[in-house]
């Protein structure tokens, strides 16, 4: 590199974002840049005119103004503009004047585009900015947790803008790249029989071709990458998000069933607006101990507050803030295996209890266990999964998840165990069920795996509902437990209260409140087959499979979300005051509407394990 592009080089990486790129793009981006000077007084950038170049300020100083010579703004050293050309079909909008003897750095419009598609850094600092902006505040403008909320209410298939662009595998480099350069697209979907079997990218042609000195007539199928994660069409784009910032990657076929439907970048992603939650997540993959999670963790009282200030549903609050934990558990088990070497057998690590369902509300305490490979050796591999759990669970309760009061972690002997033990464990809860099985199987039929070989616990997770599904005798004796948990209203519709202690004359709005319906959604959930585990989901597949009525669950669905915010309200009102949010809520901390109304919703819950407890004759 001669001394002119090194100095150039320098220049942009100590300014914001040019200084968040990779060294080997800074290394290699001012090869492809220009350099102009420019005469004080003299229009660089005119109105109308074509600007095809990002500009930079090496020395000197500009002035923009509107076409009717109103000043917008004045840039110094380091600064850029072009920027609303850029976006606008590289139409300029406003003039551009020199203050002074000015020397500018020139990004090309190619390189421009392509460092937006493949950075979300870059793509964000260079978010379109003017009408855009302005329509954001005749709306009320849009906070981070408004932006986390329409990221849960858009599909994945609303965001494709165009049909996908495939290739075979077997068709050439050169092919590949000249199509990419007519479609215009930094990716290709590689299917083959209508069925995708790859992705190949623009930086699969810098890295594996260019960088290796490939013969160009070799099939894509030896540069591509095989079998790519993808999502569905119904995935939200928030899951879409966390896919990718999970996975490090920046395109994501997107399928509608088996076939391909398209693909979404981190542009597309970014132009709708990151989120809090997504950034947290994203952090969390670059920590490398314990004290770097916990720093990133810490913060999910904010997220929380925002997302309740927002008017967030506490279906989509809960699914924002465990995807935090899920990241935490993801990141501590990669630790876990660069510190052990890789496992010795497969083995899946999963959540239990309100992670598992995504309907996490703060940092709690830690329901987790380990599935392994029915391959596993207890003489030969034992230490290794005993460490491994010892490293997440020490890990988790460093960042907040405390250890469970009760045991239930995978870092216990007995609840990390292979796919046999597992399976024998549930036949014995649901054939021979007694109160110790019932409290497991409450705790382990909402299981969800989070990292590592996830078809040990979709195996487990298939055989638990058909066993359930066919032993009426158990789910009997799953009714009655729930029924120990019983919405805190008297029969002349007061509400009762705990009396004495620290929480005298509150009620719980978690064990009385939500868990009653967490209770029965389980229960219908395994008398039907339906396979969600989140609350909100399964009523809404038990009104779908008519397990429920109509009636029935549009009322339980109001209830479950009323009392839900309720206490999501009742936490966000304590962390504004800087205390340690809980569950318990005294009745003259309502308004009259509120407590009309939550003494509505308890009435439903109480009506509906009424009927319950009728049809299983309890």
């Amino acid at each position: 590199m001669d001394i002119e592009l090194i100095e150039m080089r320098d220049f942009i990486s100590q300014y914001h974002p040019f200084d968040l790129l990779p060294k080997e793009v800074l290394d290699n981006l001012p090869s492809t840049m220009q350099s102009s000077y420019a005469r004080k007084g003299s229009v660089v950038v005119e109105p109308g005119k074509s600007c095809k170049f990002l500009y930079i300020i090496r020395t000197g100083g500009v002035e923009t103004l509107s076409p009717d010579d109103q000043l917008l703004a004045r840039l110094g050293e380091g600064e850029a503009f072009g920027v609303h050309a850029m976006l606008n079909d590289c139409t300029a909008l406003n003039k551009v004047v020199a203050l002074e003897d000015s020397l500018f750095y020139m990004l090309p419009y190619e390189d421009f585009e392509r460092l937006r598609a493949e950075y979300t850094q870059f793509a964000y600092f260079f978010a379109p900015l003017g009408a855009s902006r302005l329509r954001d505040v005749r709306s009320g403008g849009a906070t981070t947790a408004d932006s986390q909320l329409d990221l849960m209410s858009t599909k994945a298939g609303d965001m494709l803008g165009r049909a996908p662009i495939t290739i075979g595998p077997n068709a050439t480099i050169k092919e590949a790249a000249g199509l990419m350069r007519d479609e215009r697209v930094s990716c290709l979907l590689v299917t083959e029989n209508d069925q995708l079997v790859g992705i190949m990218t623009d930086r699969d042609l810098r890295n594996r071709v260019v960088a290796n000195a490939m013969d160009y007539t070799l099939p894509i199928n030896e540069i591509m990458t095989p079998n790519p994660i993808s999502l569905d069409v119904h995935n939200y784009a928030f899951d879409v998000l966390l896919a990718m910032t999970r996975a490090n990657i920046r395109h994501l076929p997107i399928k509608n069933g088996d076939d391909v439907a398209g693909v979404i970048t981190n542009t597309n992603l970014v132009q709708r607006q990151t989120t809090s939650a997504v950034y947290l997540v994203g952090d969390i993959y670059k920590r490398e101990d314990y004290a770097g999670l916990a720093e990133i963790v810490a913060n999910i009282p904010k997220v929380l507050l925002h997302l309740v200030e927002s008017g967030a549903s506490s279906h989509n609050i809960g699914h924002i803030v465990t995807s935090v934990s899920d990241a935490t558990t993801i990141r501590l088990v990669q630790l876990a295996e660069q510190k052990l070497g890789p496992p010795p057998v497969p083995y899946v690590w999963c959540a239990s209890g309100s992670q598992a369902r995504h309907e996490q509300t703060g940092v709690g305490d830690q329901d987790n266990c380990i599935i392994l490979d029915d391959s596993y050796d207890e003489a030969k591999h034992g230490e290794y999964y005993k460490e491994l759990a010892k490293f997440v669970c020490d890990g988790l309760n460093e960042c907040g998840y405390i250890y469970c009061p009760g045991e239930i972690m995978a870092v216990t002997d007995k609840w990390r165990q292979p796919l046999k033990t597992w399976k024998r464990y549930f036949s014995s809860w649901i054939e021979e069920p007694e109160p110790k099985a019932l409290m497991h199987s409450c705790i382990f039929f909402d299981l969800r795996p989070i990292a590592g070989e996830m078809g040990l616990c979709e195996e487990l997770i298939t055989l638990i509902q058909a066993k359930a599904q066919k032993n009426s005798i158990f789910r009997s004796m799953m009714v009655g437990n729930a029924l120990t948990h019983s919405p805190p209203l008297g029969f002349f519709k007061n509400f009762v209260l705990i009396r004495g202690g620290e929480h005298d004359h509150q009620f719980d709005l978690k064990h009385t409140g939500v868990v009653p319906i967490v209770d029965i959604a389980r229960i219908y959930a395994l008398e039907s087959g339906i396979g969600a585990v989140n609350t909100y989901e399964r009523l809404m597949a038990e009104k779908e499979a008519k397990v429920l009525s109509e009636d029935g669950a549009r009322d339980l669905l109001d209830s479950y979300e009323f009392i839900a915010i309720t206490r999501l309200e009742h936490q966000a009102s304590q962390i504004r005051q800087g205390i340690m949010p809980d569950n318990f809520m005294a009745p003259d901390d309502l308004s009259h509407f509120e407590r009309n109304h939550l003494k509505d919703a308890f009435s439903v819950v109480k009506t509906i394990q009424s009927a319950m407890a009728s049809v299983y004759n309890i």
